[in-house]
């Protein structure tokens, strides 16, 4: 009986060290971490392989002090990565889609978000609209002014009018209100943009989907053209105003999802965000 449950401990042991490093390999896999991890791993294994081959003892004391100080200088080296998938991990088994109500509501105000985005972009206004899922952007909403009002199209076309006072900034959609306008977003720093004439408003759009799970509708102010920007990229781009509401509820609608499927989304939204590089704050 003690053999089996010896056995048993040990088959979960090497489980658990496994699911660690595939863990690892998944966090780090397509991110600036990455390159430098390989590249101490395989010195180590290198330096390792011939200490044991040579049988230099001296040597092998002196690397494993130096993994240990590598324990605590990679959590310093790499803290923005860190941070970053802290944040993410502190989503798991809140993504819920269901926060702007039911599917009613969400259409109605995908429908004027849409228009006032059609208008925008013909007479060739910039604007920045974020829809707040499962990530509080409270922080973001404090930066800017407070508005607490029902969303219509004519209220974002106002906003957004060259030359008022909060035409520059984010307005901010939580639930079915816009919460606050002229509101400042972390501003990405890729180097991967899809277009490099993509100026502050469409990086701003990319920083804030980078940091959270927002939906953003961007407007470029010199072409008119409709972007969405979830998940650290840029799903739509270019995008006629008669698809926008397809695409908004898309992302945005009301849907029923099992624990385990939302699970995996988020998983794969970690991995997504963790790919993207670090942002500034403007």
């Amino acid at each position: 009986m003690q053999n089996l449950l010896r056995e048993w401990q040990n088959v979960l042991d090497v489980l658990l060290v496994a699911s660690i490093f595939f863990l690892l390999f998944v966090l780090v896999r397509g991110t600036r971490a990455a390159t430098l991890l390989r590249g101490i791993a395989l010195v180590l294994v290198l330096v390792y392989s011939l200490s044991a081959l040579l049988d230099l003892q001296a040597f092998s004391f002196l690397l494993s002090r130096t993994l240990t100080a590598l324990a605590v200088a990679l959590p310093v080296i790499f803290q923005d990565e860190l941070r970053r998938w802290l944040d993410q991990v502190g989503r798991f088994g809140l993504f819920n889609l269901d926060t702007l109500g039911s599917d009613t509501k969400v259409s109605e105000l995908i429908t004027e978000v849409s228009d006032a985005s059609r208008i925008l972009s013909q007479q060739r206004h910039g604007a920045l609209i974020v829809f707040e899922r499962s990530t509080g952007l409270q922080e973001f909403i404090e930066s800017g002014t407070r508005v607490d009002a029902t969303i219509t199209s004519v209220l974002l076309q106002t906003i957004f009018f060259p030359k008022t006072a909060l035409h520059d900034g984010a307005v901010i959609i939580r639930g079915d209100q816009i919460a606050a306008a002229g509101c400042t977003l972390p501003v990405s720093s890729s180097r991967r943009m899809p277009d490099r004439r993509m100026g502050l408003r469409h990086r701003a759009a990319l920083g804030m989907s980078e940091v959270s799970d927002a939906v953003i509708v961007v407007i470029s102010e010199e072409t008119g053209r409709i972007s969405v920007v979830v998940g650290g990229r840029f799903v739509r781009r270019g995008i006629d105003s008669d698809s926008l509401p397809m695409v908004l509820g898309q992302y945005i609608k009301a849907e029923q999802r099992s624990r385990l499927s939302s699970w995996f989304n988020q998983m794969r939204q970690i991995t997504r965000n963790l790919r993207a590089p670090a942002k500034e704050e403007v």
